[in-house]
């Protein structure tokens, strides 16, 4: 919530009726104010400030209103909806899927939101700062930089609610957090992994303190701006019946649940007959070991280390269709349709950025299928649309939640080339 005015700043309250929710979960009046932790329907008194409403008092409640279960929510930025209905932020978030597609000029059918939280958020990153005279770990309040301590995160999963008290930890040898420090942690198969980030480089005597301090805490690695200090055993982290091996620090999808479904959703529109797929932007490999149970998988990513956890995910796995790779930064130098036409079908999982020069060269090729997997419906909705101008049709989206409790929703997109357009060619039959 935003800050109140301060003293002798006082404004009047006023009453509103809020309109909609926003994308970022912020109640919306009719004339656009918005007001966090307000609902649609209901009747609030305000207090403005700037251009922002702060929420005075509830006069009529939404019946969609529910207690939040979190002591920390409205000071904590992390959360925007602990006091919206289950049912009803599902709703929300095929709604945000919606709109995007409708303001980039698309019409495709946008399935029911997936709940896909499962056990809860498998990875946090918390701050640590110095308060008066010592660390404290937590998060930062929402359009803030004011540390909000916590102990425990209950979105997460139970192995990380101890996640705070090792990040406090941790800072004792880079001073307490006299000088901001990031601590990533992720729950992975062997306990915890930790990437140490934003306090610079660390002389011998502090690398070998951060190492002591790993082993007393049990942590299953420890990375200082992912460069490795300390690995118990290897670290990894299930998928399906496979393991991944991400990089100390490297990209997970926020839940286990979540990266289970978006298989699945890949899984499906890829459908029997495809026997050949490039996954772009394909990280350690999550997509690429699901879609090798069924096809031959060309895996292209940019970061070195995330491709070397794939290539020992692989050696590992068996049961596996022929899987290469190739490190490449699309971003700069994208697959070219002469290449793309190699492929069946095309997997892009970008980040949130999106992915527009890939799209753009895939927008020039013929292959038939593409399923594209997005962070953000704003990019999303853009590269879509690339892809309908080059004459490919966005048959359905479904939104996937593993954000719960805030404005971000994950989505999979499926996009046909349809069969009388002259860049189309079939999939081979099996």
């Amino acid at each position: 919530m935003s800050a109140h005015p301060g003293p002798g700043t006082e404004t009047a309250t006023e009453a509103v009726t809020i309109a909609r929710l926003g994308a970022r979960g912020d109640g919306l009046a009719a004339d656009g104010t918005p007001v966090s932790f307000a609902l649609p329907g209901e009747r609030v008194a305000i207090r403005r400030a700037g251009a922002q409403g702060d929420l005075v008092a509830v006069e009529t409640p939404s019946p969609e209103r529910v207690a939040p279960f979190c002591p920390h929510f409205t000071r904590c930025g992390g959360c925007r909806t602990q006091h919206l209905a289950r049912d009803a932020e599902l709703a929300w978030k095929r709604g945000i899927v919606a709109q995007a597609l409708a303001q980039a000029g698309l019409d495709a059918a946008v399935d029911p939101t997936r709940d896909a939280h499962g056990a809860g958020r498998r990875r946090i990153t918390l701050h640590v700062r110095a308060v008066e005279g010592r660390a404290e770990a937590g998060l930062m309040a929402a359009r803030s930089h004011a540390l909000v301590p916590i102990d425990h995160c209950p979105i997460t999963v139970p192995a990380l609610h101890r996640a705070p008290a090792v990040a406090r930890a941790l800072a004792a040898p880079l001073g307490h957090g006299r000088k901001p420090l990031d601590v990533a942690v992720t729950a992975v198969d062997q306990g915890l992994d930790v990437d140490l980030r934003g306090h610079g480089p660390a002389g011998p005597g502090v690398r070998a303190a951060l190492v002591r301090l790993g082993g007393e805490l049990g942590l299953a690695r420890l990375a200082l701006h992912g460069e490795r200090l300390m690995e118990a055993e290897p670290v990894t982290v299930r998928s399906s019946d496979a393991r991944l091996h991400p990089a100390p620090g490297g990209f997970l999808q926020a839940t286990e649940a979540g990266q289970a479904v978006l298989a699945e959703l890949v899984g499906a529109a890829l459908g029997p007959r495809v026997r050949r797929v490039a996954d772009l932007f394909a990280g350690c490999g999550p997509l690429t070991l699901a879609m090798a149970r069924r096809a031959a998988v060309h895996a292209v990513e940019g970061d070195a280390a995330a491709l070397a956890g794939l290539d020992r995910s692989v050696r590992a796995a068996a049961g596996l269709k022929r899987i290469t790779h190739e490190r490449r930064d699309l971003f700069r130098r994208p697959l070219l349709p002469t290449e793309l036409d190699a492929f069946d079908a095309v997997v892009l999982d970008p980040p949130r950025a999106g992915a527009e020069a890939q799209v753009r060269q895939l927008a020039a090729a013929r292959v038939p299928l593409v399923v594209g997997v997005s962070c953000d419906a704003g990019t999303f909705g853009r590269d879509a649309a690339l892809l309908a101008a080059g004459g490919y049709r966005l048959e359905r989206v479904t939104p996937v939640d593993q954000f719960r409790h805030s404005g971000h929703v994950e989505m999979v997109g499926v996009f046909h080339r349809p069969a009388g357009d002259g860049r189309a060619r079939r999939a081979p039959r099996p």
